[in-house]
């Protein structure tokens, strides 16, 4: 992408924000007046396409009751498969590799039960010390199951600098008693994207699997999982893809692994054909659908059908551009007009390194997100002393990118953030 120019004013913002090809669904999403919503990549907001499809699975239970399984204009018996199919362009798979299913933690679990296979000297799981919590008490419970101890066989290769994990450090922990990888696509303090095609390729020379999880990626920037051979990827679809609190979670396998049976079965990995015949041997699917375990939750399945006709529209690699263009004008608003302020930039600069957000540092975070949020400005507060603050393409404006800027400005300037609590929420 070429560099943009860089102009403070708010005129400017405005002026790039008629030329924004994207601006249009902005009106397709419930936006508050004179707020300023930067939180995306927590949880992305509702859009009247999502609203709709609710409703619509709504009144097919109205109308059709047990019926709804088979009958209506989106059977529930198929709905995960269909939507799998309509996920699979974003994260540039098959159809038959992505099952829209669980949660990213249930899934994880799944993946890890089926592929983390103990052999020989190959006894360790492979993570990082910046991930997600979640999956890496995911990976401890896989191996307690298997009756390993994670502090000796859960490998977390160390940050440099607290921030960023360099990919030569991943690769050189690959080493032959490593029989699983699991890492993060993008980071969910800093924003930094790992390559995932190198990685893979280095994990599979040594012969080691290796699967992401794409939480923070999936709907903000586009994916090659077949062309990079990863072997397997979970994530969630309420950030990016704005399918609602809560919402039902997705997963891939790489065809390559069609053959083996699920670490964890249930009713709903059975091929579809075999599934009401009520056997006790289980026929599993032959494609990602085996990867299911129980009855899909359908009011929770239901934002993604609107949601992902909003991402058949506006493209991925369209989104991609718009995104980085907002957060590079972000920086460089951030740079511009907050010198002297104590915040420091903590995300890769390099476009081809950062994810959807920008992470700011600042000894005074948890305040100044409360003074934000009571400014109309929502951002998230990340531990220790993390503001991730995500414009997101499909509904945030340069205007709202300004705007963001200039109250974080005031707040700091009057010193607003000193009346609140140094203390996080419950939630953060």
């Amino acid at each position: 992408m070429a560099a943009q120019h860089f102009d403070p004013s708010r005129e400017w913002a405005i002026e790039r924000d008629k030329q924004d090809e994207l601006a249009s669904f902005r009106s397709q999403f419930y936006l508050k007046e004179g707020a300023v919503y930067l939180d995306g990549n927590s949880l992305g907001l509702l859009s009247k396409k999502a609203e709709q499809s609710l409703l619509a699975l709504l009144d097919s239970w109205k109308e059709h009751g047990i019926n709804g399984w088979t009958e209506g204009d989106e059977p529930w018996f198929f709905l995960s498969e269909r939507l799998g199919k309509k996920m699979a362009p974003l994260v540039g798979a098959s159809p038959e590799e992505v099952i829209v299913t669980g949660s990213t933690t249930t899934n994880l679990h799944q993946v890890v039960a089926t592929f983390y296979q103990p052999t020989g000297n190959r006894t360790k799981i492979l993570a990082d010390e910046l991930n997600f919590p979640s999956d890496i008490y995911v990976l401890q419970s896989q191996l307690r199951l298997r009756g390993y101890d994670p502090q000796e066989h859960l490998v977390r290769v160390k940050s440099r600098d607290g921030r960023l994990i360099e990919e030569e450090d991943i690769i050189a922990a690959m080493t032959d008693e490593i029989a699983l990888v699991v890492l993060p696509s993008v980071y969910y303090r800093s924003g930094q994207i790992l390559d995932m095609r190198r990685l893979t390729q280095e994990a599979h020379q040594r012969g080691i699997l290796i699967g992401f999880d794409c939480c923070h990626s999936v709907g903000a920037m586009p994916h090659e999982f077949a062309e990079w051979d990863v072997d397997f990827a979970v994530w969630c679809n309420y950030k990016y893809l704005n399918a609602g609190p809560g919402g039902v979670a997705s997963l891939y396998i790489n065809r390559k692994h069609f053959h083996r049976l699920p670490g964890l079965t249930g009713w709903f990995s059975s091929r579809k054909d075999k599934q009401f015949d009520m056997e006790h041997q289980l026929t599993p699917a032959e494609d990602a659908g085996a990867y299911q375990m129980g009855t899909p939750h359908l009011l929770s399945i239901a934002p993604l059908i609107g949601s992902l006709e909003l991402f058949a529209e506006a493209g991925i690699d369209r989104l991609r551009e718009k995104s980085l263009q907002l957060t590079r004008y972000m920086m460089d608003l951030i740079d511009h007009e907050l010198q002297g302020m104590g915040f420091t930039i903590g995300n890769p600069l390099e476009d081809k390194r950062r994810g959807g957000h920008v992470y700011l540092e600042h000894d005074e975070a948890i305040r100044i997100c409360k003074a934000l949020k009571e400014n109309g400005v929502t951002p998230d507060f990340r531990a220790l002393n993390g503001i991730r603050l995500a414009p997101v393409a499909l509904y945030n404006s340069f205007e709202d990118v300004w705007n963001a800027v200039q109250i974080l400005k005031k707040i700091m300037k009057e010193e607003q953030y000193k009346k609140f609590k140094n203390t996080r929420e419950v939630v953060a």
